[in-house]
């Protein structure tokens, strides 16, 4: 039984005995196969030694070709290309020589125009050639020069090779050498430069620019700059602007647009001028600039000089500011900017764009220098009072035209016009100031040198000052005005200071004036040996003053209060004062206090004295007539009309309660009736002859009832003190 159990652990050990004796039977069979193999792959690589001994010459020699083969590549492939530049640029002159004869016979402008595109393109292309040539050629023929000398020292290829090589080199070395420099400064590029320069300055003389004269005369229309040519004209100057600037022709291109040689910042490209060509060029686009401006027929400009100015006739003077002002604005609004623009594009691409704003620049120069001279001239000239409103306009013009002319002017190259112009505007504020200021000296100072009118009325300065300042205060020239003396201000004190309302700093200025005004008066006034008079005169002046300047805006700055104040109480009170002086003594002749203190002690005394209070009464009454014929004035007619009536008031009611009162005593008597009375009052306001005429006492009809003396002579204004202004 045990026996049996242990049976297949011997089978399987047998098998496993069986399995691990073929396992070293195939293993010692392997092992024999390696050794065999090991043998042959001695054998190979002892051939492979054997063969590579044998081969390592003709791999040398195979090298020696290739790079041999390499040397004369890198010589013979760009002397290949050289040849083909030549072949170009041989292809390109007779192509050059074909449009400038189709250029020469096309009349159509915008054909011309495209054919010329097409000629600044072949230009350019040849151009190119030819610096590709002068660039490569050097190189190439050391090259082959080098290649031919190396294989004629090493005999490295075959005679034949060599030989063709030779002559390569010396005809590309000749051709080179004598073709180059023709083509690049005295060939057919040459020519085609000199006639773009002609093109150049034909095609800057037809950009024109608009009638400006026609902006002159419609006051309406905007000012706005017109473009200077098509797009395609343009494109063909920009692009000729390009190619000269390519072939250092620079100089000669800028002095077509303008005047005078280059200066910084585009000195240090260090181009250079044509030598036949830098004489020639003329300032094309300042000439077309001018004759646009020309065309306002700016004769002012012309033919006076700034020193000049103070000869001038006044009407002269101040039509040429007028036009002076038309003329820059439109200067500045149409042919600068337009011409600026034209810079721009043509020129803007050359040299990152430093180039076009000194050309432009030299283009205004000249035109701008010629206003500034004009108007330094007036601005420095005599410092009269009636030149206030045209410098006024002058300095209005300019600070409209401020934002126009920071951008016209714009950076480095406007700098020095910018600051003359500001220098202008400097100037201005001086002078304008100076005026207004001598103006109120003048006034205050003008008593000594003209007397007041013998006669009372309104003194020419006075009707001159205030129709001077109403034109001030107008909204046209309150504006500039204030800004002018701001600006004083600002010069004096400071930005930084508090600084005063434009509203007080002109009504502050004006005041200063107005009272030098009354102080002129005043010292007038007490001129006169008539006392009377003084009142007239006051009485006239200062409701001259308050009627001329209420309700309008010299009145609205200066204030209601203050005008009446000033001027309308002081000519109520003048008034007062004349009537008080000239017409109440006169009607006190007539009191009959006396006259009935005399009817108790006897009639006849008392008709003698009705009889004289009448004679002295009629006596004053005509001498009264006869100083306002001959010596008094009341110009105004709604001041003159008050009085009269005032006056009538005061003597009529009087004069006639007389007549009523004693008309028994007076029978007999000439008398002058009281209707006679009235109207020769009103004959004496209105200038007329005075006559006293008397009749008989049975003709005459009283009544009416007795008045105050003084009642109402205060107050025969203020019933028509809102009368409208004359």
């Amino acid at each position: 039984m045990a026996l049996n159990e242990e049976d297949p652990k011997l089978t399987q050990l047998e098998l496993a005995y069986s399995d691990f004796k073929t396992l070293l039977e195939t293993s010692a069979k392997m092992e024999e196969s390696l050794g065999k193999i090991d043998k042959k792959f001695d054998l190979i690589d002892e051939t492979l030694s054997t063969a590579s001994r044998r081969v390592i010459p003709l791999q040398s020699l195979a090298m020696a070709t290739k790079a041999l083969d390499t040397r004369i590549n890198r010589a013979v492939t760009p002397a290949l290309s050289l040849i083909e530049s030549f072949k170009l640029s041989e292809s390109l002159q007779d192509k050059l020589i074909e449009l400038s004869s189709n250029l020469s016979a096309e009349t159509t402008p915008r054909k011309r125009l495209k054919t010329l595109l097409n000629y600044v393109d072949c230009v350019d292309q040849f151009n190119a050639s030819i610096n590709s040539i002068s660039r490569e050629g050097e190189p190439v023929i050391q090259k082959l020069q080098e290649v031919v000398e190396f294989l004629s020292r090493t005999k490295a290829t075959d005679e034949y090779r060599t030989r063709r090589l030779r002559e390569t080199l010396v005809t590309l070395k000749a051709l080179y050498e004598t073709e180059v420099d023709v083509m690049k400064f005295e060939g057919l590029l040459d020519e085609a430069l000199l006639k773009l320069q002609d093109e150049y300055e034909s095609l800057l003389l037809i950009l024109r620019h608009q009638n400006i004269g026609e902006l002159q005369v419609d006051k309406e229309a905007e000012i706005v700059a017109s473009d200077l040519g098509t797009e395609l004209e343009v494109e063909v100057l920009q692009r000729i602007s390009e190619t000269l600037a390519a072939n250092d022709c620079l100089d000669i291109c800028i002095d077509n647009l303008c005047q005078g040689k280059m200066t910084s910042p585009y000195q240090k490209y260090k181009l250079t001028i044509h030598p036949d060509r830098s004489n020639q060029e003329k300032e094309v686009r300042y000439r077309r600039a001018a004759k646009a401006l020309m065309r306002l027929n700016p004769e002012y400009l012309r033919t006076y000089k700034p020193e000049e100015i103070d000869d001038m006739e006044w009407e002269n003077l101040e039509t040429a500011i007028t036009l002076w002002i038309q003329h820059l604005t439109l200067a500045v609004k149409t042919v600068l900017v337009s011409e600026r623009k034209l810079c721009n594009q043509v020129l803007g691409n050359i040299f990152e764009g430093v180039v076009w704003p000194e050309c432009f620049v030299k283009i205004a120069d000249k035109i701008m220098a010629v206003f500034f001279r004009f108007g330094e001239g007036v601005a420095r000239s005599s410092k009269e009072p009636h030149k206030l409103f045209k410098l006024l306009d002058m300095y209005d013009c300019l600070e409209k035209l401020k934002p126009e002319f920071s951008y016209t002017f714009e950076g480095e190259a406007g700098a020095d016009i910018f600051t003359r112009f500001r220098e202008l505007a400097k100037l201005l504020v001086h002078a304008s100031t100076k005026v207004f200021w001598e103006f109120g000296l003048q006034i205050e100072g003008n008593s000594d040198a003209f007397p007041p009118p013998q006669d009372g009325s309104v003194p020419k300065l006075v009707r001159y000052a205030i129709n001077y300042l109403k034109y001030l205060a107008t909204d046209t020239y309150r504006a500039p005005m204030a800004m002018v003396l701001r600006t004083e201000q600002i010069w004096k004190v400071g930005i930084l200071s508090k600084l005063e309302t434009d509203e007080d700093l002109l009504k502050d200025a004006i005041t200063n004036v107005m009272d030098a005004l009354q102080r002129n008066i005043e010292t007038n006034r007490s001129s006169y040996n008539d006392k009377m008079i003084t009142y007239i005169f006051a009485m006239n002046t200062y409701w001259y003053i308050y009627t001329r300047t209420k309700n309008t805006e010299l009145g609205k700055l200066l204030g209601e209060q203050y005008i009446k104040k000033k001027y309308k109480i002081v000519a109520e009170e003048s008034a007062y004062m004349y009537q008080k002086q000239t017409w109440v003594p006169l009607v006190r002749l007539l009191d009959n206090n006396d006259l009935k203190r005399q009817g108790k002690e006897g009639l006849g005394l008392g008709s003698l004295l009705v009889r004289a209070k009448m004679e002295a009464f009629l006596k004053g009454f005509d001498e009264i007539s006869q100083r306002h014929r001959g010596s008094y004035r009341f110009p105004d007619l709604d001041l003159r009309v008050q009085i009269k009536e005032s006056t009538m008031k005061l003597v009529v009611p009087v004069y006639t309660e007389f007549l009523n009162t004693y008309s028994a005593m007076l029978r007999g008597k000439l008398y002058v009736s009281p209707e006679a009375i009235q109207g020769l009052l009103g004959q004496i306001f209105d200038g007329a002859d005075v006559t006293l005429k008397r009749r008989d006492s049975k003709g005459w009809i009283g009544g009416g009832n007795s008045v105050s003396v003084e009642g109402d002579i205060k107050d025969f204004l203020r019933s028509r003190s809102n009368a409208s202004n004359v």
